[in-house]
């Protein structure tokens, strides 16, 4: 008896969302792939033999530049641009088929992913304008490992060694060499101390943001076995809201687009302080972000009896600039009332009045 076929919808290797079927232009030209765009910025094609890699990533970078031939010939892999490939993929239903057979057709497909590494404007500022000062920072490609190096072999132990050295080179080295390395940092998490489990967390999302300027894939895994934590009521979820906050804070650029499913739990009194606190650390790079979410929601939570979640709320308006309720965050600014916040991973003493003030100086600037 056969097996059964297993069909799945497409995914974006860089931010793990289902993306939409891509397009042939209205004027197709002979040899010329289907089109897409993802939330996340990049952009892919579709190979249906899956034999035209070359002419598939020339077409894609020229697609991201806009047509821009000049500029496409100028970028340099890994450097300006990401590739990632989603195999075994059918043009025809928009479906990833494991078993390469559909209807008595053989599937090859292949959609191909070029994510760049800085937004458009910044690469057009540096292709066209002499002057650098106007390119914006690029992040910082870690180097590409040795090939002839002897590769590490991930445990528990060890992991957990480098956890408590707070050994980021290490531990970005070790994702390296062995993809099950990001997997054992999460049972790090299971931590009755709150401080080495916010410092936990930290780390985790310093060493992802290096991991994903080579394998944003094995960042994007880690995030969906995150938010199934959050999500499944038998499993612990220990940090793993914290963790996640900490990831896409750290490159939004790239994982920004998790940011609104951090809301699908923040009905849960159990996780809504840490909701606060992930979504105050993205609003604090990218505040656009957490304003296209549904936030202005969570605005009641001003006035809410637990003191941690009133102090996040003041955190997060405050990195808003959300002129809009600086009335009722000046009525705060002298309540005296005790807590402590976590910044980097490191325990904060404050009060509720001190938030407030800091709030209003954001949204004053």
């Amino acid at each position: 008896m056969s097996k059964t076929t297993i069909k799945t919808r497409p995914w974006c290797p860089f931010c793990g969302q289902n993306v939409a079927k891509p397009r042939y232009p209205e004027k197709r030209k002979l040899g010329e792939f289907a089109l897409g765009n993802c939330e996340c910025g990049a952009v892919y094609a579709s190979d249906p033999s899956g034999f035209n890699i070359g002419a598939v990533i020339v077409e894609l970078l020229v697609y991201a530049c806009d047509d821009n031939w000049d500029m496409a010939w100028d970028l340099l892999p890994e450097e300006d641009y990401l590739t990632g490939r989603i195999e075994d993929y059918d043009e025809v239903t928009h479906q990833v088929v494991e078993k390469r057979n559909l209807d008595g057709r053989i599937i090859r497909g292949v959609l191909y992913f070029i994510r760049l590494q800085e937004n458009m404007a910044d690469l057009r500022n540096r292709f066209t304008e002499k002057e650098k000062a106007s390119v914006a920072e690029k992040v910082k490609v870690e180097k590409q490992p040795d090939p002839k190096r002897e590769k590490k072999k991930a445990n528990k132990n060890l992991v957990r060694e480098m956890v408590q050295a707070r050994n980021a080179d290490g531990l970005v080295a070790l994702c390296f060499d062995d993809k099950k390395t990001l997997r054992l940092l999460q049972r790090q998490l299971y931590e009755p101390d709150e401080e080495k489990l916010w410092a936990t967390a930290s780390l985790i999302g310093k060493v992802c943001s290096r991991v994903a300027t080579r394998k944003p894939g094995m960042v994007s895994d880690l995030l969906h076995l995150l938010f199934e934590a959050c999500s499944d009521s038998a499993s612990s979820n220990w940090g793993a809201v914290e963790t996640i906050g900490s990831i896409i804070a750290e490159r939004p650029d790239i994982y920004g687009s998790f940011t609104r499913h951090l809301l699908s739990y923040i009905g849960d009194p159990s996780t809504r302080a840490q909701v606060l606190w992930a979504l105050g650390a993205i609003a604090e790079k990218r505040p656009d972000l957490v304003r296209n979410t549904s936030f202005y929601q969570l605005i009641g939570l001003l006035d809410s009896p637990v003191v941690l979640e009133k102090g996040y709320m003041l955190r997060i308006l405050g990195r808003l600039k959300a002129k809009e309720v600086a009335g009722k965050i000046r009525m705060l600014q002298e309540d005296t009332t005790p807590l402590t916040i976590y910044e980097n991973g490191l325990p904060v003493k404050t009060d509720i009045g001190t938030l407030a003030k800091v709030a209003l100086q954001l949204i004053d600037e």
